[in-house]
């Protein structure tokens, strides 16, 4: 029953998302208001460069202990190398993802273009529905 469950169904597709020439402290800051753990990361046509993570959040306070400078663009602190999932995967694949990697959630993209995001909460909702 779980491979019919698909990742479109249980995604946020009204994501926050940042562009790399954001300001890492906005983004901190945008994450902390809306309880993310992550975003995307997205130029300006709109495809997927990077994401930014609370862990990246964390290397901007470390390199502001250091040198007594924080900020920056946050293209400077996403991370680049990305797992994503495909609108149309199934929710069993989506699962084993978040059980073999330590990912809090995976942007999500349909014919390339990011439509979306997976969390671990929105796993476990999907689930929710099947107990």
């Amino acid at each position: 029953m779980l491979k019919s469950l698909l990742v479109k169904d249980y995604m946020t597709a009204d994501h926050l998302a940042f562009n790399p020439e954001m300001d890492v402290l906005t983004a901190v800051h945008q994450l902390l208001e809306h309880h993310l753990t992550g975003a995307p990361v997205v130029d300006a046509a709109g495809h997927l460069v990077g994401f930014f993570s609370e862990k990246d959040g964390l290397r901007v306070a470390l390199n502001a202990s250091y040198y007594e400078q924080p900020g920056g663009p946050v293209g400077q602190y996403m991370t680049r190398e990305l797992k994503t999932l495909d609108a149309s995967s199934s929710m069993a694949d989506a699962i084993e993802l978040f059980v073999a990697n330590h990912f809090h959630c995976y942007p999500v993209l349909s014919e390339g273009r990011l439509v979306g995001q997976l969390s671990r909460r929105d796993a476990l909702k999907a689930l929710e529905k099947l107990w």
